[in-house]
């Protein structure tokens, strides 16, 4: 009978320590949830946000944009998002003035960035190489910051993040379906 009760006092005294030693590992070990309130990048100083958009809206803002950013431009140009970017302007051509219309398909990039790549193109009667008018307008329109025109590739690249805003807000195109009018954009808010 000695025997047994040994062996109960042992058996009972290893659960007790085995009980003691999985609190202690529980206490000390770092709670998951802590770890999803961290930021995913800590080097990333914005705060996100989401904002969807229509076509009218958003054509109202680029050309209110473009007007401020080429004030000084002696080509006057707008921009119309249809079912496609358009982009129509004047060129002076002695002493007339030309018009010019080019109709761009946009995607949004992973990055957050515009490719608009060229589609059509109608300069008055005039049938030029696409190459040709896209450098033109590279040389002698007032572009944002950010706005690069690839004339050898026929598309202008937008680097939404480069473009000049009223604050250090920056943007990222999420969505850019102008069929659909399904717009979204990433507005991101600096923090310190």
């Amino acid at each position: 009978m000695k025997n047994s009760w040994k062996k109960g006092f042992f058996l009972l005294l290893g659960l007790n320590l085995f009980i003691l030693l999985i609190l202690f590992v529980l206490i000390i070990m770092p709670n998951g949830e802590d770890e999803k309130i961290q930021p995913k990048n800590p080097d990333d100083n914005f705060v996100t946000f989401q904002v969807k958009s229509n076509k009218n809206d958003l054509n109202r803002l680029i050309n209110q944009y473009l007007k401020k950013e080429a004030a000084d431009s002696p080509i006057d140009y707008q921009v119309q998002l249809r079912d496609e970017v358009e982009l129509y302007g004047t060129l002076p051509f002695f002493s007339q003035e030309i018009d010019l219309k080019l109709t761009f398909e946009p995607e949004a990039l992973d990055n957050g960035d515009l490719v608009l790549r060229q589609k059509s193109i109608s300069l008055g009667s005039l049938n030029l190489p696409v190459s040709y008018v896209l450098k033109f307008i590279s040389e002698n329109y007032k572009l944002p910051k950010g706005v690069i025109i690839q004339p050898n590739e026929k598309l202008v690249y937008v680097s939404m993040q480069e473009l000049k805003l009223n604050s250090d807000i920056k943007l990222k195109a999420d969505k850019f379906d102008l069929k659909k009018d399904d717009i979204a954009f990433s507005i991101l808010v600096p923090v310190e």
